[in-house]
């Protein structure tokens, strides 16, 4: 099918499923996962981790000086309240890798980013990692379960069906 026809196919979908919704039946065709993709989901933990880390550090620092210039600490408790705060946004915000039938797409530098089979030079499979390398601009995908908490290994195989498709080499070590 043409990449029109799908659009057409999916926005026609979308519709009636709005419909079906309203009418109080179930959807057509699942959640959608066959026309979206299959989504990988992480976790980030390290970064959140850190800035709470440095959080408690400028609590205590603001709390030594504070304590012996006797003046107000107002200021120090915000920027510390913000650490905590960003670390709690990193944290639920989820990394992920969509697996499409034409496409890979994550979540970089605040933006979703896609790859199709024509940017993908090479898909190498590692103990506990996924490198996705780009012929493209921008710098290898690489998703990791020590960092992210990827399911590397279901990531893996569905990365090895998505490059057996488009003729992609896929690297095992």
């Amino acid at each position: 099918m043409s990449r029109s026809w799908e659009r057409k196919v999916s926005k026609n979908l979308a519709q009636v499923n709005k419909q079906r919704k309203k009418q109080g039946q179930t959807s057509i065709g699942g959640n959608g996962t066959a026309a979206d993709g299959h989504i990988f989901k992480g976790r980030k933990y390290v970064l959140p981790i850190v800035l709470l880390a440095l959080a408690g550090l400028y609590a205590l620092l603001g709390r030594a000086t504070a304590s012996a210039a006797g003046a107000s600490d107002v200021l120090n408790w915000v920027g510390v309240s913000l650490y905590v705060l960003l670390a709690i946004m990193i944290f639920l915000r989820k990394p992920f890798l969509k697996v499409g039938r034409n496409t890979l797409s994550t979540f970089k530098f605040n933006r979703e980013r896609k790859l199709s089979p024509s940017e993908i030079s090479k898909i190498r499979l590692l103990n506990g990692s996924v490198v996705i390398e780009t012929s493209a601009k921008g710098g290898n995908w690489v998703f990791s379960r020590l960092i992210n908490r990827y399911d590397t290994d279901a990531m893996g195989k569905r990365l090895e069906e998505f490059a057996s498709m488009h003729q992609i080499a896929v690297e095992r070590k």
